[in-house]
Parts: structure tokens; sequence; C-alpha cells
């Protein structure tokens, strides 16, 4: 009988995420991660088969984690405004309970070495995306708000400016102010009138 991994994918993928959001995406390495969890180089090379892949999996398994509640936000609430609110809500609230993940998110998958993904990967982030934005495509849709301003408003509201309240504090190493959640709802709730 085979004895079970003594460090498993996500112990190591959350060493990733620490290193990323202490020195970014080029610290982020193979020997960086192992000795982040105190496992031999091979365990690293067990679970992914080279940087590209590690930087991957980290990117995507945050963003992943990220787009899930931010789905479901959005998809759990039948008024399309009350959804808005909610998913910018959501936003800021996820950086404030993830603050190493978001900062990994600051960075794009460009900065995660997109160009040498794996075709599996690049499709996996693909598919991700197309989800976002076929469900804010679909609120915008529900807010009749179909022009070009009106698909602006909502990216606006609900990508641009969670992003820039988060994106302020967490480069300057300050916490999130209390009232981020409240101040972002509002804002969100007077761009959609």
């Amino acid at each position: 009988m085979a004895r079970p991994p003594r460090f498993d994918t996500d112990q190591l993928l959350d060493a990733a995420v620490r290193l990323a959001a202490a020195g970014g995406p080029p610290a982020v390495t193979m020997s960086a991660v192992a000795q982040a969890v105190g496992a031999p180089s091979g365990s690293v090379y067990h679970r992914f088969a080279g940087r590209p892949a590690l930087l991957a999996e980290v990117w995507l398994r945050t963003v992943e984690r990220f787009q899930e509640g931010y789905l479901a936000v959005l998809d759990g609430e039948s008024d399309p405004r009350r959804a808005a609110r909610a998913a910018a809500r959501y936003a800021v609230g996820w950086s404030r309970r993830h603050p190493e993940e978001v900062a990994l998110l600051l960075y794009g998958a460009a900065d995660f070495g997109r160009a040498d993904w794996s075709e599996e990967h690049t499709r996996r982030a693909d598919a991700g995306n197309r989800r976002v934005f076929a469900t804010l495509e679909a609120l915008t849709e529900s807010l009749g708000a179909m022009d070009e301003q009106g698909r602006d408003r909502i990216v606006l509201a609900l990508v641009d400016l969670p992003l820039s309240v988060v994106r302020r504090h967490v480069r300057a190493g300050t916490p999130l102010p209390p009232h981020a959640e409240d101040l972002i709802e509002e804002c969100t709730a007077a761009l959609l009138g």
C-alpha cells in the first residue's frame, strides 16, 4: 500500500500564493515553493511539469475561486440591480478576506507566464473569462443597457471600481477601510441609476 503524499497540491499552491503576494510572480519558483513547505524539490516536480505549469495552476486556482463566488452572487439574485450591488460588494469583501490572493490577482495572467501555459491551462482561463463576461452581458441585458455606454457602465460598476478600491489599498499596504463594501455598493447603485 502506497503511503499518502506528505505535501498535497493545495499546500504547494498555498505556498506559491504566499510567495507571489510577497514578491510577485518572479518569486514563484519550483525550489522556492519546495523550500516554503519544507518539501524536496521532487515533490513540486511530481505535481507540476515545470514552472509554467506551477504558475498557471496558482493563477487559475486563485482566479477560479474568486469567479466561483462572484458568479454565484450574480446568479443568486433575481433582481438585476440587487445582483449588481451584491457582486460589487462581494469583490471587495472577497479581497478583504483573501489579501494574499488579491495581491496575486493584481498582476495579470501574462505576469504568470500565460504565453507559456499549456493548451489546457489556456482553455481553462478563457472559459472562466467567458463565463464572467457572459454573465455580465446577461446582467446588462436585464438592465436594458445594451448600448456601448450601458455595457461600459456595467463593467465600470462591477469590475473597474471594485478593483480600483482594492488596488489602492493593497499597493499601499493598508487594510481596506471598514466602509469599503458600503462605498462600492453605493457607487454601483448610483451608476446603475
